[in-house]
């Protein structure tokens, strides 16, 4: 129309999974401020501070090095990169998935992983391109999968490559057990950084341990950490969902 401006219309598609953009990727989903409520769940660490065991830096990083080398993040690593390999392969990854959840070792400990995985399919669902492997988003299918699982099976299917997708998991695992140390120690959040800096030679270890792993290499050994977890769900006053 005469006197008016032209109307651009623009068509947005995603872009190739270049390593730029698996990059940005990952740092959406992982981040903080995706929307499957992370900030909710303790982790059963409210408990463990609670209870004086977590008390200050260096006991919150003694606590998270042996979940991550030997506990609960360690399992979800494994289920992370097996998920990610029967996706990978095309297998559909029932086995992974029935079992990530029933190695859950209390009620709040499934209620964690399985609302983050339900919250993560469903927050994932706007990546709608084309993938490498399947479709792009998780599914009706994907519904209903433990946190891990719907990781590595998102990670699968838009071309990322395993070490990068756990490094990037175990990191988001320990900064948000570290945000809420950094509330209830309380500590500040210049040891809440530092905490991450002596963490960092322990999640890429574990990253790497974690990329050769299979399902036999499932296993934990941090009790304390499953009885806080436990005991959390009975505390009188408490902040966090687990």
């Amino acid at each position: 129309m005469a006197g008016f401006p032209a109307i651009l219309t623009m068509v947005i598609t995603m872009r190739e999974a270049t390593p730029q953009v698996t990059l940005l990727r990952l740092m959406t989903w992982l981040s903080p401020a995706f929307p499957i409520g992370a900030f909710s769940y303790s982790h059963g660490i409210e408990r463990a501070i609670h209870d004086g065991v977590v008390c200050d830096r260096p006991s919150l990083v003694s606590w998270l090095q042996d979940i991550i080398e030997r506990g609960s993040g360690w399992n979800d690593a494994v289920l992370l990169a097996e998920a990610w390999r029967s996706e990978t392969a095309g297998n559909g990854g029932d086995v992974v998935a029935e079992l990530s959840e029933a190695l859950a070792a209390s009620r709040e400990r499934h209620m964690e992983t399985m609302l983050q995985g339900d919250a993560f399919a469903s927050a994932s669902s706007d990546w709608s391109a084309a993938s490498t492997a399947g479709p792009a988003s998780l599914d009706s299918q994907d519904v209903s999968v433990a946190y891990p699982v719907a990781v590595g099976r998102m990670a699968a299917r838009h071309g990322i490559a395993l070490d990068q997708a756990l490094g990037s998991f175990l990191h988001a695992y320990s900064s948000n057990l570290i945000q809420a140390a950094v509330r209830l120690v309380p500590l500040g959040q210049r040891d809440g950084v530092g905490a991450i800096a002596e963490l960092e030679p322990v999640l890429l270890a574990t990253a790497e341990r974690a990329a050769g792993s299979t399902l036999d290499s499932l296993g934990s050994a941090t009790f304390l950490s499953e009885i806080a977890a436990m005991r959390h769900e009975v505390q009188y006053s408490r902040v966090f969902r687990s």
